[in-house]
């Protein structure tokens, strides 16, 4: 387990954010992000609103005050459990103080333990209770929300439930194979990229659409994007022009392509305030190695 702390005062709204990053055991190697608990409080009963950038699939469990969560068109206010699937548009969020535990799902974990296809639910949140892909955790709520169940005990009840819940999937060797290439190369072109992971281009994408939820075009692009976006937050006062991917032509194509994934053009990105993700970045390649869920590799 590791910690990260941030206190922020003197702006319009005070607030604290403590971070908790926790190594799911060797069982799921290649199955999830991590672990994490997050603490947010917020002073004189106010929220904070953020942007996240776009990731894998979560399961998030609200302890106290409950988002308000949007991607794209799709919607949740008020529900304790959510549930998203992969995403290539920002996860929009109001939340108050709260006590939270996420668990991403990395694409060999989607195919364990979500049995839906991934471009189905790509792009949209959902009250998790009421869905009948992520239903089965809601059990989880009991004991991540008792106030009297330790933060040990909270994480050995994910682990239980998980580990009876893991389905093995046929597809897994392929699934690695494409998640390794997307995190190690800079592939251009599809062809490229069905090359490096050994297969065809048709193969190749009925891979990337059912566990990773969009095109390889779309998934390499996003990849592109994600490490622009973390070397931008990671290292406050840069410019774009200094975090940009060497992949990119020029600027212009650059701010297509945020606009595009950000819903936002990079001037207005960088004006906004960021309590979660800036504090929670930071944290997370501090001691997990990694500032984001697209950029850890297929096992750690």
């Amino acid at each position: 387990m590791a910690t990260s702390k941030r206190d922020v005062g003197g702006s319009s709204t005070d607030y604290t954010v403590r971070s908790n990053f926790h190594s799911p055991p060797k069982q799921f190697d290649g199955c999830f992000t991590t672990f994490y608990h997050l603490s947010l409080n917020v002073g004189d009963g106010g929220s904070v609103h953020d942007y996240l950038q776009p990731e894998w699939g979560n399961i998030r469990f609200f302890c106290g005050g409950r988002p308000t969560a949007k991607i794209g068109s799709s919607m949740v206010s008020g529900a304790s459990f959510n549930a998203t699937g992969p995403s290539s548009l920002p996860a929009e969020f109001e939340l108050g103080t709260s006590e939270m535990w996420g668990i991403g799902f990395l694409p060999v974990g989607w195919a364990r333990f979500v049995e839906a296809d991934a471009h189905e639910l790509a792009n949209t949140v959902h009250d998790g209770t009421q869905h009948p892909a992520f239903a089965k955790y809601a059990p989880l709520e009991s004991a991540l929300c008792d106030p009297d169940v330790t933060r040990e005990e909270q994480f050995d009840a994910i682990v239980e439930l998980m580990g009876r819940l893991m389905r093995p999937n046929r597809d897994e060797p392929k699934i690695v194979r494409v998640h390794q290439a997307l995190v190690d190369g800079e592939f251009l072109a599809v062809s490229d990229l069905a090359d490096a992971c050994g297969m065809s281009i048709r193969t190749l994408e009925r891979v990337c659409r059912r566990y990773f939820g969009f095109t390889p075009k779309k998934l390499m692009r996003r990849q592109r994007f994600t490490r622009s976006l973390t070397s931008f937050m990671l290292h406050q006062g840069s410019r774009w022009t200094e975090a940009m991917d060497g992949e990119y032509h020029d600027q212009a194509q650059f701010t297509r392509e945020f606009r595009e994934f950000m819903t936002m053009n990079p001037s207005e990105y960088a004006a906004l305030d960021h309590p979660i993700l800036s504090s929670f970045m930071e944290a997370r390649a501090r001691v997990w190695g990694s500032a984001a869920q697209a950029l850890d590799k297929p096992s750690r």
